[in-house]
Order: structure tokens, then sequence, then C-alpha cells
């Protein structure tokens, strides 16, 4: 991990939780997803029972389409009352956005969180997140790249993606050295997917990410 990211208190745990493990195309769970936590909700959640915008954290590209090409059609026209006219809603009534940067850390609460392009065919972003002096690496949609791989390995456990197509395929992760796959978990796989390579997550199994 570079240099000066913030850390917390060494006695702090970091955990996270499996929410979804699945592809796209996925029948038998929900779709690739993890919950972080340290020592301790989507947009509708945050605005109608919490009261309050939900922080997002999105590299610039990925929040560029975000409402027009994914939200907004459930979120720009909200029915205040029954006959009455419905109110619009744009991004910033739901979330307050912190852009994710390739320059330098981001710092959120315990997290101190980097980011870098993947290869893939829509905007999607690899993650290195530290806190309480751990790390985390994920993958995030990616064809097999060994320079992303190098630069996740730098983390203390480190989530890959695997599936077919544009994504990594499972034989060029089996083929990493063993020391790497030890700490490598697999997530996005195809339903029935096996391996006698790498650990795959469990989705609704809580991980403690402990020093490699």
């Amino acid at each position: 991990m570079s240099g000066g990211l913030y850390s917390g208190s060494s006695s702090m745990t970091f955990t996270f939780t499996a929410v979804g493990v699945g592809d796209a195309f996925t029948a038998l769970h929900y779709t690739s997803c993890l919950a972080l936590e340290c020592d301790g909700a989507v947009g509708y959640f945050s605005f109608f029972v919490l009261r309050r915008r939900a922080r997002l954290l999105a590299h610039p590209d990925v929040a560029a389409r975000l409402w027009d090409g994914h939200l907004a059609a459930g979120m720009e026209r909200l029915m205040p009352a029954p006959g009455e006219p419905p109110a619009p809603r744009g991004f910033d009534d739901y979330f307050e956005l912190t852009p994710l940067s390739e320059a330098a850390p981001v710092r959120v609460g315990p997290f101190a969180i980097e980011c870098r392009r993947t290869i893939h065919h829509i905007p999607t972003t690899a993650l290195r997140v530290r806190a309480g002096g751990r790390s985390l690496g994920l993958s995030s949609d990616t064809a097999f790249d060994p320079s992303l791989i190098a630069w996740l390995a730098e983390a203390d456990l480190v989530v890959h993606e695997t599936n077919y197509g544009v994504h990594t395929p499972h034989e060029k992760l089996a083929e990493l050295p063993a020391e790497l796959r030890r700490k490598m978990r697999l997530t996005h796989c195809p339903d029935g997917f096996e391996s006698d390579a790498i650990e795959l997550l469990v989705q609704g199994r809580r991980t403690e990410i402990t020093p490699s």
C-alpha cells in the first residue's frame, strides 16, 4: 500500500460481509456486493426513512451516467400524495457524491480508498481500501490484467472476480503464486462454479481482514 493512507488505530477491526456473490445472470445469489465495516443505504431508504441524502463514492466516469443511465427511471418523479402531480427529483436530492480519484486516496470516515480503472467495456474501477491498519483489494469487473493483480496484491486480502467473456478466466488466477492465492477470494462467479485453487466468497458470510 502506498504511504500516507489513513489507517486509524491498530486495535480497530476491519471486516466485510458478502452481500452478493453472483454474476449478472445469477439465479441463486444476489449480484456481487460487499458491505465494509470498521468497528462498528441506498438512496430511497435515506430519502424516505432517514430523511437525509446517502453518501455515495464513485469514480467520475462511473458517476457520469449513473443518474440518466440507471437511477432516473425510478427516482426522478415522485408522487407527493394521491391526486397530486408528480414532483421532479434529481440526483442531488438523494445523494451526496464524493468523487474517487486515481491520483490520491480519498478518505471517508475510517476508510482511505484508492482506485484505478480496469479493462472492461463499461467504466469500472478496482479499489484498495485501508482501515484499522489492514487493507482490502477489490478487482471489480475486468479482463485479466497482470499489472492490476500486482496492484491488488499489496492488500492483506484480495477479492477478485472470475467469469466468462470479457472477464478474468479462472485458469489465469489459478496459475498465480500460492501465497497470493491463499489471500484471494473469488466473486462474480457463474452459478454452480467451484474452484480447487482459490476460496470462493460465501454470500452472507462476514470476514475479518487480518494482516498478511
